[in-house]
């Protein structure tokens, strides 16, 4: 099915049975039905992901910050990253997974265990660091 913008019209695969869409909330209406859900098993890959980058960089102490901090509004920031973000950046950046990022800020939930999982490797790492130099001073 596509929907062709300029005469809000929805066009069917095989070209016949197009019918004209009155109003704009029947357009937003068949956007809400094919958007995207999040898996919990794909949250668990991004956070993973993310949380590695975080660490690989040795960025740990400012990322817990700035995540503690927008916590409390991170559904309104995932909101105008999706509105905004993502379609200005689609240009930059893949747009599914610029949507996926948004979509997992959008829980509280998702943020908490991104700040747990960068913890835990920031933890591996400066223990892996510690039996480097033990090994290396030895």
């Amino acid at each position: 099915m596509m929907i062709d913008q300029r005469f809000k019209w929805i066009r069917c695969p095989n070209g016949k049975n197009a019918k004209r869409v009155t109003s704009l909330v029947t357009v937003g209406e068949l956007m809400h039905r094919f958007a995207i859900e999040l898996s919990p098993e794909r949250a668990e890959l991004l956070i993973e992901r993310l949380a590695s980058w975080i660490v690989n960089h040795r960025l740990e102490t400012p990322a817990i910050i700035f995540l503690e901090s927008i916590k409390p509004l991170s559904f309104i920031g995932s909101q105008m990253w999706l509105m905004y973000g993502v379609p200005m950046l689609g240009i930059v950046i893949d747009e599914h997974q610029g949507s996926e990022y948004g979509l997992l800020f959008e829980d509280r939930r998702h943020v908490e265990a991104l700040i747990r999982k960068i913890e835990a490797l920031a933890r591996e790492a400066d223990e892996k660091k510690g039996k480097m130099r033990k090994t290396k001073n030895d």
